[in-house]
């Protein structure tokens, strides 16, 4: 069971960058659910997709998957023979605790948890690649030669899932709907402290993009037909297709 995410509860002297180490795995579960609006409804939704797409004898990627929500969301959906889904996540407290989740699940034949950085990895016969909420923590230089990756490694029909906290080019939308995530997060239990002390601490790590920068960026890595299929305030997901 998840712990109670009470991390940075108490005032820090030094405040670092974060980090997705073993503190934060242990009480991963619910702080997304707490810190992210939509959070559940994207995994549930990201299966119900994968019913419609993921072909037989196809891969399916889960990039930056943390603690595999994503990847066994898209298992409990398909019946296609020969699927083979990959997680992907470079954090190794993250892996660790991953494995374990499959594991428990019984669907260690189905789903092969590597440990690694997705812009090392090969992607090859994908009917399916998801990036929920992983690109904002990449490298922005990175990210198009990734995309680009993804795209070439989508089979005819793939689908890239793209999930991500966006910034806005209008200075109200923005000042809004950040007000109105900061107060979700009250609303979850998190004291103003924990706030503040997690957006320092992402400050240097999370570089968020505009709906339209990731829209360009979709198609300068070859991608025709992109468009947002969910928004929850600052929060959203996007769907592409090759």
């Amino acid at each position: 069971m998840s712990k109670r995410d009470m991390l940075f509860s108490i005032p820090m002297k030094n405040i670092e960058d974060w980090t997705f180490n073993e503190h934060v795995a242990k009480v991963f579960p619910d702080m997304i659910q707490r810190s992210i609006p939509g959070y559940s409804n994207i995994i549930s939704m990201i299966g119900m997709l994968a019913k419609r797409v993921v072909q037989p004898n196809s891969k399916v990627y889960d990039l930056g998957c943390a603690l595999g929500a994503a990847a066994l969301s898209v298992h409990r959906n398909i019946n296609v023979q020969g699927c083979q889904i990959i997680a992907v996540d470079k954090s190794k407290a993250m892996v660790e605790r991953c494995r374990r989740n499959v594991s428990h699940a019984s669907v260690l034949h189905y789903i092969e948890v590597i440990e690694a950085d997705i812009c090392d990895i090969l992607i090859e016969n994908a009917s399916l690649v998801v990036l929920n909420f992983t690109l904002q923590f990449v490298n922005i230089n990175a990210r198009l030669t990734l995309l680009k990756k993804i795209f070439q490694g989508l089979n005819p029909r793939g689908i890239l899932i793209l999930s991500e906290k966006f910034s806005f080019q209008d200075i109200n939308i923005e000042s809004v709907l950040s007000d109105m995530h900061h107060d979700f997060k009250r609303a979850n239990g998190y004291s103003e402290l924990q706030i503040n002390q997690k957006c320092h601490m992402l400050e240097n790590i999370m570089f968020i993009d505009t709906l339209e920068t990731h829209k360009e960026r979709l198609k300068q890595a070859g991608f025709s037909h992109t468009e947002l299929w969910f928004q929850y305030f600052n929060f959203g997901s996007l769907i592409s297709l090759k």
